[in-house]
Formats: structure tokens, C-alpha cells, sequence
């Protein structure tokens, strides 16, 4: 984990006061450098170096002042000099760079302003060394904290896409194949990720596979398998003869790196696609699109269609908001305009989410499970910070709120591996915000606290077995749609077998034996639960056979309606209530249609 925001700011301080009278560049800039990248914990000497050459425009070759490859570009004046020159000079150096070297920052400085360029972002801000510690947010970036985007699609998703394509294409065609090569990208995606959100220490992978291995790639596999070992080694069992470098590699638990792959075999050009890998920012990646994005790296044909392949947040939140976490919110709310025993009330309901549990029994990649757990920790968080203002909270305070609060079930074996990772790279980016905001540090490494997540058939398992329903508050999730039409054998076995001695269930679409199952689920609890679905379960003959079927025999009602949203699509929730359930239907704009009964 990064140092803490608190112990940053107040070692910004100090280096202001020690550097506010310094003003020669060629004097003491390299010293300027090293005391600056200390103030986050970083040892300079093993991210960037000083004086790096590169051949500029002009075809001579310059010295960049201090290069961190992928991340931050560096150039130094005197004081007093133009930042605006310092930026332009910075510039020439770009057009010689390969691809994986070009930074995202640019940082310039005449030991008494500094001026940071975010490239990505073409957004700068400029201060002045006494107001450092004011601005060490602009700069996080150099400990592993990065303020994270949500969108439905971003650009960087389908970026991040091409880049692990073309290694996956290139590994393909070297005959590396098959599992062990969906196994192996998803540990170099997990390595990617950790290096620049500080799960490791900052950059250890990217400086492994630069300075550890031959350039003509000849010894990269055996070095990789070497680093997958280390990370499945407890620290205490590791050898005394270690490279130095590769000891500093954590041990990370989560059977991510348990099972032994065969080497594969790498050359120059594939070691350079995967330098061109880690020079791309995976910080950046939203974990709710990483199952996804994984998935259209194996299927080079879908690459440019990555929103057609999992359930977008916004259309996630669609489902979760209404469902409890609008509830959810509301009550903090309330609780938060207490005049009297708030801190009691804020305690109580710490305990409360951090009780909650979540089934989605189609999980898929995790998608609905990450947004959810996301959206549980920012709350806590909120709480958290709440509590700090109060006078009478004593003691330390405490994220409870875990991924153990999660369950799954997903037929294919590769999308449920990809949930449980998702699942920890979100839990990672959380932590990292938890510290950000109110300086709570809780370590993500090892991985301890597991979500359960259960590679069979959903319709052929009891759910009760495997996440005891006395548990569960909440049924989450997206089944497979499936017409008649379209299903198997098999999945037209699902279907008899589960709509046993139902009339006319054979015309029934996949996705309705997932309502049957919840609705028998939740008999007897206060379970609460939400599908998106395709409305032709609401449609012509369906109707008849599936709700008659759920109306009638386990108490479920659709309550009330809205449209339903783009490709057919539409949300489902069920409550057992009383004598009755019901059901509630969202689309796109949330209008509300006529009551159904």
C-alpha cells in the first residue's frame, strides 16, 4: 500500500522548508529529485533515472533531467527561468520515445514553482514550493493514487484491450494456447495492475522485466514463472539467494498464482509488446469492465465492440439503486441530521452494511458484484468520515465492509477466475481511496477475506447449500436470455427440470428458470431481488406459463412497471411482502407506466 496522505503531506512540508532557498540548477537538482520522489515513499533510483538520452527532433541527442519510462518526464531550470520553455524543451523528447516509454505527466520546475502536465487529461496546475503539501493531490499519482473515472465505456478500456490483444495474438501464434494462456494473461493483468496502484512496490514488475531479462527475450517466460512463484511463497519461505529485486515481490495468496504453468517462450518482439504493456497506465482500469474487457482480449473479432459485452454500470445501477441502495443511502442520511446518539446510530449502522450479503447467481465476469461492493465502500466511507467529527468516537477506526460479503455462481470456469480478481482489484482501489479520503490504511496483500464464488451450473445446484439464504439479503445479477429458439439440449434440460410439470414450459425463455429458482429461494426470508431480463418473459404466451406459475404458488406480484430500456431489456425485482411479492420493472428514463397486477 502507498504511504499514508497525512505522513505525505507532512514530509511535503518538510522537503518545502528545506529546499526554499536552493537555486542552482546543476548544483543540487539531482539531490532536489531524490528528497522529492522520498516525500512518497519512493526511492528515486528505482523508477527513474537522471540524464537520460534521447535523440530530440533536431536529431541530436539531449538529456532528459529525470525520465520515469510510461509515468513522468522531468525537466529542471534554474530559478527564475521560464516554466513555459522548460514544458516545450520537455516536448522535443517525445518524438524518439517508443510507444511504452511515453509518460502521462510532465513536470517542470525552477525549484521555486512546479508546474504538472497531465497529457491524458490536458489539465495542468502550477504552484509554488511553500504550497506542496496544498497540491500533493495533483501528484499521487507518484505513490499509487490515482482519482478514478467511471464511465460506461471509456477510451482507455478498448486502449487497454489492443495493447493485451496483441500480446495474446503474438503468445497464440508462438503456440502458447488454451488455458494456461488465459491463466498466464490474467497473472500478467493482475501484475500490470498492482505495479501502478501500489499493491506492489511502485514499478517492481515493469523494472523486472527491463533490467532482469535479455533483450532479445530468450530468458522472459523462465523470469516470469520465477516472479509467479515468489508471489504464491509465503515471505517467510522464500530462499536467502534471491535476486534483490525479485524478493521484493509480495506474497499475494487468492490461488491466483498457485497452479504451475508451462514457460512460455518469448522473443525480442514479444518482450517489447510486453514493455509496451506496462508502459500503459492500469490504474485507469475500472475493475466492473475488467471481466469483460479480459474476455474481448481472447476474442480478437469482438476488440472494438467492448460495450456489447457485459452490463454497462449505468444499466447496473439501474438495478441496485431502487432495489436497497437508495435505502441504503436515505438511512445514512437520516442519520447523519441526528442531533442526539448519532455516533450510536452511525455504529449500529456501520454494523448493519457490514452484514449484508449479496447473491448473484450468473455471475458472469463479476460485473454486478464490483459495482455493488463499490458502491457498499464508498458509502462506508462516507460513514467513516462522518464519525471523525464526532467528538465522543473513541479509538481507532476500522473499514469492515468486505469482499466476503459476496457470493457468485458462474458455469464457465475462466469468467468465475475472472470475477474473484475483479473482485480484488476493486477491493484494492477502495483501499486506496479509504486512505485517500480519511487516512485509514487496510493493507490488500495478502489476499485473506474471500468472496464465494462457485464454478456450476446455477440450475442445477441448491443455492441454499451453497449461500445459506438465512444469510443473503439480496439477489442480484443478469442470466443468459436465451429464447427457445436458441437454447441447447442441455439448456432446454435446465428448463424441464426446473419447470417440472409446468404446461408449456417448453416455450419459455432461458432466463426464466432464474425467477423460478429466486422465487423458491426466497420463500420464508426478507430476500429482496433483482434481474435484468428480456421483456418477452412479459409478453404473448410466456405470460401465462411463467407468472401464472410465480403469481400462484410462491406469492410473487409485479407491482408496478416502466418501459423497458434499449435491446429489449428490462429489470426485474421480487419481494416477498406479507401474503404477496412484487415486482418492479426500470427502463431507461425511469418513467413509471400503469400498475400491473
Amino acid at each position: 500500500m502507498p504511504i499514508s496522505w497525512n505522513e505525505i503531506r507532512t514530509r511535503a512540508m518538510e522537503f518545502s522548508r528545506e529546499w526554499k532557498n536552493e537555486t542552482r540548477e546543476c548544483a543540487e537538482a539531482q539531490s532536489f529529485w531524490n528528497d522529492f520522489f522520498n516525500v512518497f515513499g519512493i526511492n528515486r533510483r528505482r523508477i527513474a533515472s537522471f540524464e537520460e538520452p534521447v535523440r530530440k527532433l533536431d536529431k541530436n541527442y539531449g538529456f532528459i533531467d529525470l525520465f520515469w519510462k510510461g509515468v513522468l518526464l522531468v525537466e529542471h531550470k534554474s530559478k527564475g527561468e521560464s516554466l513555459d520553455k522548460a514544458y516545450s524543451q520537455a516536448l522535443e523528447y517525445f518524438a524518439n520515445l517508443k510507444e511504452h516509454e511515453l509518460p502521462q505527466y510532465v513536470l517542470v520546475s525552477d525549484f521555486e514553482r512546479f508546474r504538472i502536465h497531465n497529457l491524458d487529461d490536458k489539465i495542468e496546475h502550477e504552484f509554488e514550493l511553500s504550497q506542496l503539501h496544498e497540491n500533493i493531490n495533483h501528484l499521487g499519482f507518484i505513490a499509487g493514487y490515482t482519482q478514478k473515472k467511471y464511465r460506461d465505456q471509456v477510451p482507455v478500456n478498448i486502449n487497454a484491450v489492443e495493447i493485451m490483444g496483441k500480446l495474446h495474438d503474438e503468445l497464440l501464434k508462438s503456440g502458447f494456447k488454451g488455458h494456461e494462456l488465459e491463466v498466464f494473461l490474467m497473472r500478467l493483468l493482475f501484475c500490470l495492475f498492482a505495479d501502478d496502484t501500489g499493491m506492489f512496490e511502485k514499478s517492481i514488475f515493469t523494472d523486472f522485466i527491463r533490467e532482469r531479462t535479455n533483450q532479445d527475450g530468450s530468458d522472459l517466460g523462465e523470469r516470469l514463472s520465477s516472479i509467479f512463484q515468489i508471489l504464491d511463497t509465503f515471505v517467510a519461505e522464500k530462499q536467502k539467494n534471491l535476486d534483490e529485486l525479485l524478493d521484493e515481490f509480495p506474497y499475494v495468496n487468492g490461488a491466483l498464482f498457485k497452479e504451475t504453468l508451462r514457460t512460455a517462450h518469448f522473443n525480442s518482439r514479444l518482450r517489447e509488446t510486453l514493455l509496451e504493456c506496462c508502459g500503459f497506465n492500469w490504474s485507469n482500469i475500472s475493475p466492473d469492465i475488467f471481466g469483460a474487457m479480459f474476455q474481448c482480449v481472447m476474442k480478437t473479432q469482438e476488440r472494438r465492440e467492448l460495450g456489447a459485452h457485459y452490463t454497462s454500470e449505468k444499466n447496473i445501477l439501474k438495478l441496485i439503486e431502487p432495489l436497497f441502495l437508495n435505502t441504503i443511502k436515505a438511512e445514512f442520511e437520516h442519520i447523519k441530521n441526528l442531533k442526539i446518539q448519532k455516533t450510536k446510530r452511525l455504529k449500529e449502522f456501520h454494523e448493519k452494511i457490514s452484514t449484508l450479503k449479496f447473491l448473484d447467481p450468473a455471475c458472469g465476469c463479476g460485473n454486478f458484484l464490483v459495482v455493488t461492493y463499490r458502491e457498499l465502500r464508498k458509502i462506508e466511507i462516507d460513514l467513516l468520515r462522518e464519525m471523525l467529527k464526532s467528538k465522543d468516537v473513541k479509538g481507532q477506526l476500522f473499514s469492515v465492509v468486505s469482499v466476503d460479503q459476496f457470493y457468485g455462481i458462474e458455469i464457465e470456469e475462466f469468467p468465475a477466475r475472472i470475477a474473484a480478481t475483479a473482485m480484488w482489484l476493486v477491493d484494492h482501489q477502495m483501499n486506496i481511496i479509504l486512505s485517500k479520503n480519511i487516512d485509514v490504511q487496510r493493507s490488500s496483500l495478502p489476499l485473506i477475506a474471500s468472496m464465494k464464488i462457485l464454478n456450476e451450473n446455477a440450475l442445477r445446484v441448491d443455492w441454499d447449500q451453497f449461500a445459506p439464504k438465512n444469510e443473503i439479503r439480496y439477489i442480484i445479477g443478469n442470466p443468459p436470455y436465451k429464447g427457445d429458439n436458441y437454447q441447447s439440449k442441455e439448456e432446454k434440460s435446465d428448463l424441464r427440470r426446473n419447470f417440472n410439470g409446468v404446461k408449456g414450459s417448453g416455450v419459455l425463455d432461458y432466463v426464466a428458470a432464474w425467477f423460478l429458482k429466486a422465487s423458491q429461494y426466497i420463500q420464508g426470508t426478507k430476500i429482496k431481488t433483482g434481474f435484468v431480463s428480456t421483456n418477452s418473459i412479459t409478453m404473448g404466451e410466456q405470460v401465462g406459463i411463467l407468472w401464472s406459475e410465480l403469481l400462484n404458488n410462491y406469492n410473487i406480484k409485479i407491482h408496478f412497471a416502466h418501459r423497458s430500456f434499449k435491446h429489449g431489456k428490462f429489470i426485474l425485482t421480487l419481494k416477498l411482502r406479507k401474503n404477496y411479492g412484487y415486482c418492479q420493472i426500470f427502463s431507461d428514463n425511469r418513467k413509471p407506466c400503469a400498475e400491473k397486477n
